[in-house]
């Protein structure tokens, strides 16, 4: 039993390093300038 616990240790060490390298890869490729203007949508509307 101590042997499937190891496994499963080794196992979701490789999937958390994986979301990880994922999470990294999206956020350099998302398209983050609008997202950086979307707090002042509001404002030009209003003064438009």
């Amino acid at each position: 039993m101590d042997n499937f616990f190891g496994n499963a240790s080794n196992v979701m060490t490789v999937v958390s390093f994986i979301t990880f390298l994922g999470i990294v890869w999206w956020a350099k490729t998302g398209n983050w300038e609008e997202a950086a203007k979307l707090p002042f949508a509001d404002e030009e509307k209003d003064h438009g």
